[in-house]
C-alpha cells in the first residue's frame, strides 16, 4: 500500500473527536446535500497525497456518519470502532474514486455497508430514540393527547412505547433498519438511499411501507392498551 495513504488509527481517533464538536446544527440541516460535490477538492487533494485534506472530510463527515451508525447499532462503543474503520477503508480505497457518484453518497455507502455486515455479524441490538421518531408518529393527534401531561403514568406510557416499538425494530431485518434510519432518522430522501444502498426507490419504497406498517401496529395496541 502506498505509505502516503496510510493514516494512523490514532490519527483518525483524533479526527473523530474533533468532528464530534461540529454536531450541534440540527440533524436535517447537517443532512443537507449542495447540487454539486463541495467535496471534489478535497478528495482530488487527498488521491495526491495530502493527508490534510482528508482529515477535513473526517471531521466534516463524522457529525454525520455518527448519527448514522448509532442509530443502527445502538451502541457508542461500537459506533467510535466503527467510525475508525470506515474512515481507514475509504481512506486506503480513495484512489479508486473516480467521482461517478458524490463523495457523500461514496462514505455513506461504505458507513452503511461496513455498519450492515457488523449488525449480521454480531447480531446487535437496535433501538429507535423517541426523539428520532418520524415527525408523522410524533405530531399524531392521538400521540400528542395521550403524552400531553407529565405524570407517573404518561412515564410509564413512554417507557412502554419505546420498549414496544424496540420490540417492532427487532423483528425488522437489518436492511429495513438501515432504511428506517436513514430516512426516518437522517432525514435522507428516498433517490440518496437507492443510490447508497444500490438499489432502486422502488425497493426504497417497499421496505420503508413494510418497517412503517410495523412500527404503526405496535404503536396502534400500545394506544389500546396502555400501561394502567
Amino acid at each position: 500500500m502506498d505509505p502516503a495513504l496510510a493514516l494512523p488509527a490514532r490519527r483518525i481517533s483524533d479526527l473523530l473527536s474533533s468532528g464530534l464538536q461540529a454536531r450541534v446544527k440540527s440533524k436535517r440541516e447537517a443532512m443537507d446535500q449542495p447540487r454539486t460535490d463541495p467535496d471534489q477538492e478535497l478528495v482530488k487533494r487527498t488521491q495526491a497525497g495530502d493527508a490534510a485534506a482528508f482529515d477535513e472530510l473526517v471531521i466534516k463527515y463524522t457529525p454525520r456518519l455518527y448519527g448514522l451508525v448509532y442509530n443502527m447499532s445502538s451502541n457508542h462503543e461500537d459506533t467510535n470502532d466503527l467510525l475508525q474503520d470506515i474512515f481507514a477503508k475509504a481512506y486506503k480505497a480513495i484512489r479508486g474514486f473516480r467521482g461517478k457518484s458524490s463523495f457523500y453518497t461514496w462514505i455513506h455507502s461504505i458507513a452503511v455497508n461496513m455498519t450492515l455486515n457488523f449488525l449480521k455479524k454480531r447480531g446487535r441490538r437496535f433501538q429507535l430514540s423517541l426523539d428520532d421518531m418520524d415527525a408523522s408518529i410524533q405530531n399524531d393527534k392521538e400521540f400528542i393527547e395521550a403524552t400531553a401531561t407529565s405524570s407517573p403514568v404518561r412515564e410509564a406510557d413512554l417507557s412502554e412505547l419505546q420498549r414496544r416499538l424496540n420490540e417492532a425494530m427487532m423483528k425488522l431485518s437489518d436492511d429495513h433498519r438501515a432504511v428506517v434510519t436513514m430516512f426516518h432518522i437522517q432525514g435522507m430522501p428516498h433517490a440518496e438511499i437507492s443510490k447508497i444502498l444500490r438499489v432502486s426507490e422502488g425497493t426504497v419504497r417497499s421496505r420503508l411501507f413494510y418497517a412503517n406498517r410495523q412500527l404503526q401496529n405496535y404503536l396502534d395496541e400500545f394506544r389500546k392498551n396502555p400501561v394502567s
